[in-house]
């Protein structure tokens, strides 16, 4: 067992309750001498490890001539985390102990009951992976650097040694590994629900990205719809993305209002260092009974509503302001009714702001124009098409922003 003030040192574990470190302190705890592997890149991975004592080494491909350590982790820090994010389950890496280390263990079961209790966690987690990027990033330029001088004496020996000077390959594969991460928080299958036709999609401009979306099953009547935009893009982004959307989970199962939802999650982000980063949402519940979708607007696009007929029955535009910037955040409450074979589309700024080189935007015409010639398809037809016509419209100009759109028709 260990003591719960040894655990308090654990930065992951720094703000978790007494009772929670309590639980956590009669985990398994196992000992492994110098120059034991833990577990093998490729293997399925089930178990999560936080050093107490010791040292160990994250190595990428493991005894190959291509073997190169990525780093080591000391007392306090943690591995095996990515097996039991990615949808995979497999090690991206292979851990072998540098000095005499005790550990203590996790398994996936209890390492998902502890994100489940503490979503904020994931946060943390996704903290300490941008500054591994970052650190792997500042390495390979280093070793750029360096080899670049050995070189410098013969354009013709540089030019060759540059395929095994450059670490892209690393870095794109980190990177990789973080747009996983971010797509295991949105959904990984929309629910099927008698009476309605749900459509999703996300494109990020990068990648990983800001924007984020959620379907929320709240009860037999029920659904939440959730959509985001955070401000800025690539891995910040994402990690703000992941605060949120975890904060917002956490406060959708407490069963209240869409504005008391906001309200807490504008509380929360304001108690975070996020360097004036903001995040536009609506986030709505969904009569099925009734058809009424009351919703709550912080700074987000109008959603776009449609009769079965195409006729544009979308609300009014009211005053609203995004969340993590002010105390007492204004808010656009209002609610409409999904009409019988109606269709109600959200979706981000990066849709209708997709533009031309002659800076001509998408605009909320063409996102209307485009979903009035698909009222026979499907949502998720309706998504893919809408993404498809303002690719077209910026005609091979660079995506600026992230895309992302949530579709919901009423089956007749």
């Amino acid at each position: 067992m260990v003591d719960i003030q040894t655990l308090r040192q654990v930065p992951l574990f720094a703000e978790l309750p007494d009772a929670e470190l309590a639980r956590i302190a009669v985990q398994q705890l196992e000992r492994f001498p110098a120059g034991t592997l833990i577990f093998r890149e490729g293997d399925v991975g089930e178990r999560f490890y936080v050093v107490l004592e010791g040292q160990i080494a994250i190595i990428k491909a493991i005894e190959t001539e291509d073997e190169r350590w990525v780093g080591t982790r000391g007392p306090g820090e943690f591995v095996g985390e990515m097996s039991l994010i990615n949808q995979d389950g497999l090690r991206t890496a292979s851990v072998r102990v540098v000095e005499d280390a005790r550990l203590l263990v996790l398994t996936r079961a209890d390492f998902d009951t502890l994100m489940h209790r503490h979503p904020a966690l994931a946060f943390t987690m996704l903290s300490v992976l941008s500054m591994r990027l970052r650190s792997s990033q500042d390495a390979a330029l280093l070793e750029l650097h360096e080899k670049n001088q050995r070189l410098s004496q013969a354009y013709a020996e540089l030019k060759a040694a540059q395929a095994r000077i450059i670490e892209q390959e690393t870095l794109a594969r980190e990177l990789q590994l973080a747009r996983e991460i971010q797509r295991n928080m949105l959904p990984t299958q929309l629910p099927r629900l008698p009476g309605l036709d749900l459509g999703a999609c996300m494109i990020p401009a990068r990648s990983v990205g800001g924007d984020f979306y959620d379907v929320l099953v709240l009860d037999d009547d029920q659904i939440g719809l959730v959509i985001g935009d955070v401000s800025g893009k690539g891995v910040p982004a994402a990690l703000f993305m992941a605060l949120t959307c975890s904060l917002l989970r956490a406060e959708s199962r407490r069963g209240t209002t869409p504005e008391a939802a906001l309200q807490a999650v504008n509380r929360q982000l304001l108690t975070y260092p996020t360097h004036s980063m903001f995040v536009t949402v609506l986030y709505g519940i969904l009569r099925r009974s009734t058809g009424e979708f009351a919703y709550v607007r912080a700074g987000h696009e109008l959603p776009l509503l449609l009769a079965a007929d195409g006729a544009d029955c979308s609300p009014q535009r009211r005053p609203g302001q995004p969340l993590g910037l002010f105390d007492n955040c204004l808010l656009d409450i209002q609610s409409l009714v999904l009409p019988a074979g109606g269709t109600l589309l959200l979706y981000t700024d990066g849709l209708n702001e997709a533009m031309t080189a002659e800076y001509e935007q998408f605009g909320r015409e063409g996102v209307l124009a485009t979903a009035c010639a698909a009222l026979d398809t499907s949502a998720q037809a309706l998504c893919d098409q809408l993404v498809a016509a303002a690719n077209a419209h910026s005609a091979g100009m660079p995506q600026h922003d992230d895309i992302t759109l949530l579709a919901l028709r009423a089956r007749h």
